[in-house]
């Protein structure tokens, strides 16, 4: 177990590129929702920020478009 290190640990923005990726194999969101056993309303709100997908969804993306994990999604930066 961790151990409490007095600092407040913030969930982590994160942006992604699935919108992109999804447009170079011209597929609508419903297509690659079927594809990944999801939901087009799913699909949507990854793509808007609205929900980040587990890290098994993550992995299914990654593997559905032959990319790193990082590839598609990425921490941005904290304001310091």
């Amino acid at each position: 177990m961790g151990s409490w290190d007095g600092v407040l640990h913030l969930a982590v923005p994160v942006k992604n590129r699935l919108r992109l990726l999804r447009a170079e194999l011209a597929w609508s969101q419903a297509e690659l929702a079927e594809h990944l056993g999801v939901s087009r309303q799913t699909v949507n709100a990854i793509e808007t920020g609205k929900y980040d997908p587990s890290l098994p969804l993550a992995f299914s993306l990654a593997r559905t478009f032959k990319r790193q994990i990082e590839e598609i999604f990425e921490a941005e930066p904290i304001p310091t």
